[in-house]
């Protein structure tokens, strides 16, 4: 019974507040009990801290008076939400955004409690900082703003070509239109790169990826990595590949890791110097063999207290550039294959990731 304002089952009134008063201090959420007449009649010192009020203000004062929410439109909580004048059915209500008027804002969630006859006696409210959760919401908006900002060029260039094209196609030589229309297809292709990387946030986070298990050879999907680098400009000699004989059998989502290996070597010709290395070993997983793929550089590295941070949702390090999101979604592929990833040093300086991926065949398509 956590009722601390009436006598009930031979416990006297004051017996049971100092129970309630007990265990609501030991509560992570702020706790108010208030009694049919709107009197609180119990609170404790995370409910005041919450509202940013002295914990002593609240105890027998009016809730309308010391707890005078409003919604976010400016309605007054206690006139849209009178447990009062509520339904006998009705128990409560979910979660609400709330500003008080010392200016903090809480998440407020209420039991009404009633006899068996459905009368009101009391109401609970629990009160949770809502500061968390309008940080949280605050980097999805500048996420938005970024990807916006991000995807405002290459749209810009696209449009910009296609009606040059469209207007002026015979003043064009065709070499200049097979320059247009591959800047056109470049931009293309990276608008869908970043509409693909939203989705798979979307999907990270709600653990719905789904994956198409083949067998994948580490060094054609190395190939492909620096070829494609090579046609956007970089020399072929900055990157070095190996990949040794008698790897174990890979068996991975081809797309997904070629995305892995996508986000791993644009993390380090972006943020690293020098050479970029590309490189698969034999090694183990929870006593399992497993295959290493790992991507380094010779630039600065990244300091020991921000490896773990730099797989965090929108964290950029300092740095402008991209969305903040590649690593993120590197995590979340890796993990939904069954492997881990993790932040190192590579040989003579320089950061480097090493995936580590389940080998064999999965257990559904052996015969």
């Amino acid at each position: 019974m956590i009722i601390g304002w009436d006598e009930q089952e031979g416990v006297t009134g004051e017996e049971s507040r100092a129970r309630v008063a007990m265990l609501a201090r030991l509560l992570p959420d702020g706790f108010v009990a208030v009694s049919a007449d709107g009197i609180v009649r119990s609170a404790n010192a995370r409910a005041a801290a919450v509202c940013g009020v002295a914990e002593d203000s609240l105890v027998g004062q009016s809730v309308r008076e010391v707890l005078d929410f409003q919604d976010m439109e400016g309605n007054s909580y206690w006139e849209m939400s009178d447990p009062a004048r509520a339904l006998r059915i009705t128990t409560g209500h979910r979660e609400r955004m709330l500003m008080h008027p010392s200016g903090r804002v809480v998440l407020l969630t209420a039991r009404y409690l009633r006899t068996p006859d459905g009368a009101l006696f009391g109401c609970v409210l629990g009160l949770r900082d809502a500061a968390e959760r309008m940080r949280a919401e605050r980097k999805m908006a500048d996420l938005v703003a970024t990807v916006a900002h991000e995807l405002k060029s290459p749209i810009a260039s696209m449009t910009g070509f296609t009606n040059s094209l469209l207007r002026h196609w015979d003043r064009f030589a065709d070499d200049d239109k097979q320059v247009m229309l591959r800047t056109i297809q470049n931009d293309g292709a990276r608008v869908m790169r970043l509409v693909a990387d939203l989705l798979d946030v979307s999907f990270i986070d709600a653990r719905s990826l789904s994956l198409r298990p083949q067998l994948v050879d580490p060094a054609v999907l190395f190939a492909d990595q620096v070829t494609r680098r090579v046609a956007r400009g970089e020399s072929e000699e900055r990157f070095v590949v190996d990949v040794p004989d008698g790897l174990p059998e890979l068996w991975a989502d081809p797309d997904r890791v070629e995305q892995i290996l996508t986000n791993l070597v644009d993390n380090a010709v972006r943020h690293g110097a020098g050479r970029v290395f590309l490189e698969a070993a034999a090694h183990h997983l929870d006593g399992e063999p497993a295959v290493a793929v790992r991507i380094g550089d010779e630039g600065d590295g990244i300091p020991e207290e921000h490896r773990e941070l730099v797989f965090s949702r929108y964290w950029q390090g300092g740095s402008r550039a991209g969305t903040g999101i590649g690593l993120y979604i590197v995590r979340g592929l890796v993990e939904a294959h069954g492997g881990t990833v993790q932040v190192g040093e590579h040989d003579g300086g320089g950061a480097r990731i090493e995936v580590l991926l389940p080998a064999g065949e999965p257990e559904h398509l052996r015969d």
